[in-house]
């Protein structure tokens, strides 16, 4: 009897392994995110390639070091010995946000190489989780004697004093001064794996938006949809992605969906003027 295998979509490989928040493999879900850009690309290999740097590292101290001394070593072997760091040269390039390609370049943004870090502490016993700092990704350990936080663009550890410095702009443009200030600890709440998904998608998204890759955009856009798929104006911007590709039969059911959904926003005369544009085309 011949049993028939159907291997999955990269689509459904992805839908697969975020469709619930229990035990969500973010390692495996963003190195996922590539497949779009490398069609033959081995996802468990890459995985693999994390685990032998996590044995690389486990070799340097006893199993009973303590939490800080596992951070440092850490640290000195990501940021340093391997020289993991910041694409200072070329930070809109896409490879950045792809974890096969910051692997064998070393060269990432501050979300990939956060990725790679949260791993490999969290294969250490570390509490480390990653922050979406407004602007500027970060992570951050629960040691016994109180939280580090650290710049993963750079492996800088950041003061109180810093983080609030870094942060002041924000907080002018948005107008959180004064009596509507917030405390540092609101902007260091860790985030939960699908946020940090969806913040790399996005990076993604503005980069193929910018330099109207609309093919590329559209591949965005079906993850983000299956990661959100309440986000509405995610369906909005695939729908208007579709449009500049000629592809009127989608971009109207994505469109239609936004106007359904998102009765509330400020943009919905404009999407049903596009519909309405986009229908009489199509006649």
């Amino acid at each position: 009897m011949l049993l028939n295998f159907t291997v999955p979509t990269p689509l459904e490989y992805f839908s697969s392994l975020v469709h619930s928040d229990d035990q969500f493999p973010l390692l495996e879900a963003a190195a996922s995110l590539a497949q779009d850009e490398y069609p033959d690309l081995d996802v468990q290999q890459v995985l693999g390639d994390v685990d032998q740097l996590l044995a690389r590292l486990k070799r340097r101290f006893p199993p009973d070091a303590a939490p800080l001394q596992r951070l440092r070593a850490l640290n000195q072997f990501f940021f340093r010995d391997l020289s993991f760091g910041g694409n200072v040269n070329d930070y809109t390039d896409p490879d950045n946000s792809y974890l096969n390609a910051v692997l064998r370049t070393r060269r990432g943004i501050q979300i990939s190489l956060a990725v790679l870090w949260i791993e490999l502490a969290q294969g250490l016993g570390l509490h480390a989780r990653g922050v979406c700092f407004p602007g500027h990704f970060m992570v951050k350990v629960n040691l016994p004697k109180g939280q580090v936080v650290i710049d993963p663009f750079s492996g800088q550890s950041l003061s109180r004093e810093e983080l609030s410095e870094r942060i002041e702009p924000y907080k002018r443009r948005s107008g959180l001064t004064g009596e509507f200030e917030v405390p540092l600890g609101l902007y260091l709440q860790a985030a939960p794996p699908r946020d940090i998904l969806a913040r790399m998608l996005r990076n993604l998204k503005e980069i193929h938006r910018s330099q109207e890759d609309w093919q590329r955009l559209i591949a965005v856009q079906d993850r983000l949809v299956i990661l959100l798929p309440e986000a509405w104006a995610e369906y909005r911007d695939r729908g208007l992605a579709h449009a500049e590709q000629g592809h009127t039969a989608r971009a109207v059911v994505d469109l239609e969906t936004y106007l359904v959904h998102a009765q509330d926003a400020l943009d919905i005369d404009v999407i049903a003027d596009r519909v309405a544009q986009l229908r009489h085309e199509k006649n």
